[in-house]
């Protein structure tokens, strides 16, 4: 296996004999169990083979817990699609690295922030063996609680609404769409403020981003279900 340890972790102090690891695991392991990065490996279907113990940490963790599990399952809804497909890329060869931000989740749904940086690894014929990622932390963990809980915030009239804003749909044209009187239309998006705790639509829809309550990279905008009450919740 080779890994450009620069590479992998730049910032990082790395002795300049070290910079680059191959083929021996136990000066590997050593270097990222005392470096103090979150730093893990996985298999071609993003499961994680190893991590070392700030990785585990972070998470909120046992190693037994994480170790052959998905990666996306530590990953909040809004962007697991979006990693999974980039991790793809590194395992398939049409990229060697790539950095993104991410919202990870740790036991109970407490969520945090960080930047991944993903890094295919490859074997001695240059083959791919797996993926290496490191995660830093953002500063703060600055993260909404309601980014975490996936509660179903809304009712279906309440996310056609709150899709419709964010897609820059006028009042007229939603309540044309929604079968909805235009008095009808504000009475739903004032109640969104209340809810979301904000004050214009522009801020109604950059507090639903920053919550994860959208889809990552989807156009028009589309709210992930896991927000959306079910028929029978919106009846109780």
């Amino acid at each position: 296996m080779s890994v450009d340890l620069a590479t992998v972790a730049p910032g990082a102090q790395v002795p300049s004999q070290s910079r680059r690891f191959d083929g021996n695991p136990n000066a590997f392991n050593s270097f990222f169990e005392r470096s103090g990065l979150c730093v893990a490996h996985f298999d071609h279907s993003s499961r994680v083979v190893e991590a070392n113990s700030d990785f585990c940490r972070q998470f909120g963790r046992s190693p037994r817990e994480v170790h052959g599990r998905e990666f996306g399952d530590l990953l909040h809804p809004s962007v697991r699609e979006k990693i999974t497909q980039q991790l793809s890329r590194l395992v398939y060869g049409q990229r060697a690295r790539f950095t993104d931000r991410i919202v990870a989740l740790r036991p109970g749904n407490a969520a945090f922030t960080a930047e991944l940086t993903g890094l295919a690894v490859h074997g001695d014929g240059g083959q791919v063996d797996g993926v290496m990622v490191l995660v830093r932390p953002e500063s703060g963990e600055q993260v909404s609680k309601g980014l975490a809980r996936r509660s179903k915030l809304l009712t279906k009239m309440d996310a056609r609404i709150l899709e419709g804003v964010a897609a820059g749909v006028t009042t007229p044209q939603l309540a044309a769409h929604l079968y909805l009187s235009r008095g009808g239309v504000e009475y739903h998006v004032a109640a969104l403020l209340r809810k979301l705790k904000v004050s214009n639509r522009a801020a109604l829809i950059s507090k639903a981003y920053s919550m994860g309550i959208f889809e990552v990279g989807s156009w028009p905008p589309k709210i992930l279900p896991e927000y959306v009450k079910d028929a029978a919740a919106e009846s109780a």
